[in-house]
């Protein structure tokens, strides 16, 4: 195809919403307008199967106001989807590109997403059909691979610190211990960013732990009876997806529902969070133990955006129809992270296979030797990503001495 392919545009968001996906929607729909080769914009209502079914709706039509509103919005503004095309949703997919004459096709997800743009990117490859097809990034999970760091994941570990650090404050008042399950199948990087929450010694959460790591039931309980000891109270920041020596997610024990790339369901319900606070109970000797788990409150909660990570949203999406419009090749835009003091990173173009669904993990110098908290590195990284927390004043709690 050449670079200066006159066709429409059809962009759709997939997987879970974040706090920042519509700003690499509006990112894209506002450089589109840019591009000459770009004539109408549709949006394709929950994903592919908006395509499937026909439903799109002219994002051309929509104002620069209101496009700038959506932009600050939390969630997927188009809606959303977990669907892998079948051989014969590519065909009906086909059916419906040409009917539009869509040559610019953009899909914001995270790896399944990936892979649903590798499979159309291919189908279109063999079918001989002039398209350029770019996938997005996005996810909350920060486990695309070729990224430094992925759009939402700054937003959703800000929600994540501050959550925390709301809980550490709760905990300091009235004394026990409290778990938090956070998201992350098998990487921790949401979980471990919930350590952004201490500001002074004693602080929580006193113990994190990620997928990365086999956990031991037995050492969770003489971990958190160690906290208990020593301060009289434990915050704890578990994953969801945290798996025994076996790799066996501890969750799967009560779920076995999949989607269709075949992802085992892990935040369905608050069950592993009981399972943690029960062992506690029995095997502690702790009578005022609780949990929480996080759920799907991590991904679109509105009031607590990371600034760089809306920023970085936005340039994906532009760096994307720009990419589109001026190369000859489908791919994914990535976010890679310069070297020096100073927090900069770059957008390039890779092929999708490298970023389509597989995954990464926390590197492990992130994560302590014992298994059961992060590492400066890992803060590091992540404070710029997530911006100026607050810090929560503290009484100096001067005796009065008695006459």
């Amino acid at each position: 195809m050449s670079r200066s392919k006159q066709g429409n545009m059809l962009i759709a968001q997939s997987g879970g919403p974040s706090m920042v996906i519509n700003q690499s929607l509006v990112g894209a729909v506002l450089e589109a307008g840019k591009h000459a080769c770009v004539r109408r914009i549709f949006g394709s209502l929950h994903g592919i199967r908006g395509i499937l079914e026909e439903k799109l709706v002219d994002l051309r039509r929509e104002s620069a106001a209101n496009l700038e509103a959506v932009a600050a919005t939390p969630s997927s503004a188009l809606g959303t989807v977990r669907r892998k095309p079948s051989p014969e949703d590519c065909a009906r997919i086909f059916e419906v590109l040409r009917k539009y004459d869509v040559r610019y096709f953009f899909y914001i997800g995270g790896n399944d997403s990936a892979e649903t743009a590798h499979i159309i990117s291919e189908a279109a490859r063999q079918a001989a059909y002039p398209m350029r097809c770019f996938h997005i990034p996005k996810t909350i999970d920060n486990d695309l691979r070729e990224n430094d760091h992925t759009p939402g994941f700054g937003s959703a570990a800000r929600f994540v610190a501050q959550a925390v650090m709301g809980d550490d404050l709760d905990n300091r008042a009235l004394p026990g211990v409290k778990i938090d399950v956070i998201m992350g199948r098998h990487a921790g990087f949401l979980t471990a960013a919930s350590a952004l929450a201490r500001v002074a010694p004693g602080d929580g959460p006193h113990l994190v732990y990620c997928p990365e790591r086999p956990f031991s039931m037995d050492g969770f309980v003489r971990d958190v009876q160690a906290v208990y000891k020593r301060l009289g109270r434990c915050v704890v920041a578990v994953s969801e997806g945290i798996a025994d020596e076996n790799g066996e997610a501890v969750a799967t024990k009560f779920s076995r529902e999949v989607d269709s790339h075949g992802n085992v369901q892990l935040s369905g319900s608050g069950a592993l969070g009981d399972l943690l606070a029960a062992e506690i109970k029995a095997r502690a000797g702790i009578s005022r133990v609780r949990a929480d788990t996080f759920g799907y409150l991590q991904r679109s909660f509105p009031g607590c955006i990371s600034e760089v990570d809306a920023r970085e949203a936005r340039a994906v999406g532009a760096a994307a129809v720009r990419a589109a419009c001026g190369g000859d090749a489908d791919g994914s835009i990535v976010i890679r992270r310069l070297p020096g003091g100073r927090y900069r990173v770059r957008y390039e173009r890779v092929p999708l296979r490298k970023v389509a669904r597989d995954t990464r993990s926390m590197p492990a110098s992130y994560i302590n030797k014992e298994g059961n908290n992060v590492t400066r590195a890992f803060l590091d990284y992540a404070r710029p990503l997530v911006g100026r927390l607050p810090r929560p004043g503290r009484l100096k709690a001067v005796p009065v001495k008695t006459a």
